[in-house]
């Protein structure tokens, strides 16, 4: 059981009051994004900032939510799901960006995550690597609905979360066997969140705009990667919509 904590107290790394965290909270990885998602609500207030965790809260379509970045990784990703779970939040959507794993799930494209490999660290020290890491089922529905709206190509599966972005020298994330496995993208924080959450009885899912490819015989090391296109803008503001009218359905 998470400890209970009244209105006043301040989130110690989110610096948000338990009292304005919303039941319904949208997490991104870059701070510069909550405030590009925060153009789409309305009587927007900042509610916390400190280190990579800045926290708008705003009203959707009238329904009061909260923007809150997490920064990259999922050590980090995890203090900002935790301190949301704590502060009351019933459900959490992340929208990110991630790389394609399957040849069909190429940049301008948005994947709805169904569940997520657990090859990152901090889940493990929650619960045992038996535990699935995997969305709410009524979310991924939502979710890939909306993102049917926006006109954009969708795709839905398990991701593979690591805390890999560069290879290295030695060991490497080994891309092709989780693309055989049927992975149709990697990101970095997922199962951190699907975990989280699990474990507080909250709502979670995800989508993710696609920006590049690992698997790319190109582009092995990423030296090449470049998220800041046009197709990707368009794929991340399509994802955004979609989580913020998820976030609110029924």
């Amino acid at each position: 059981m998470a400890p209970q904590f009244d209105d006043d107290y301040v989130l110690p790394l989110t610096r948000v009051r338990v009292g304005d965290v919303p039941t319904r909270v949208l997490a991104v990885g870059d701070p510069a994004r909550v405030r590009k998602a925060a153009t789409r609500l309305t009587d927007v207030r900042e509610a916390g900032s400190n280190r990579e965790y800045v926290t708008v809260i705003g009203r959707y379509c009238g329904t009061e939510v909260a923007i809150v970045s997490h920064g990259v990784g999922s050590a980090g990703a995890a203090v900002c799901f935790e301190e949301m779970c704590r502060g009351g939040a019933q459900r959490i959507i992340r929208s990110g960006t991630a790389g394609g794993l399957q040849p069909e799930v190429r940049d301008g494209s948005v994947v709805v995550a169904t569940g997520a490999v657990r090859e990152e660290g901090i889940s493990r020290q929650l619960v045992p690597l038996a535990f699935p890491a995997v969305a709410d089922p009524a979310l991924v529905m939502s979710l890939r609905g909306h993102a049917a709206d926006a006109g954009v190509p969708v795709h839905g599966g398990i991701v593979l979360t690591s805390d890999c972005f560069y290879p290295g020298p030695v060991l490497d994330v080994d891309h092709r066997l989780w693309q055989r496995a049927g992975c149709v993208a990697v990101e970095m924080e997922l199962a951190a969140l699907f975990v989280t959450a699990a474990l507080h009885g909250v709502q979670a899912g995800g989508i993710l705009a696609i920006d590049g490819n690992p698997l790319d015989e190109n582009d092995s090391d990423m030296s090449n990667y470049e998220p800041f296109r046009d197709v990707v803008d368009r794929a991340v503001d399509a994802a955004l919509e979609a989580a913020l009218a998820a976030l609110i359905d029924a």
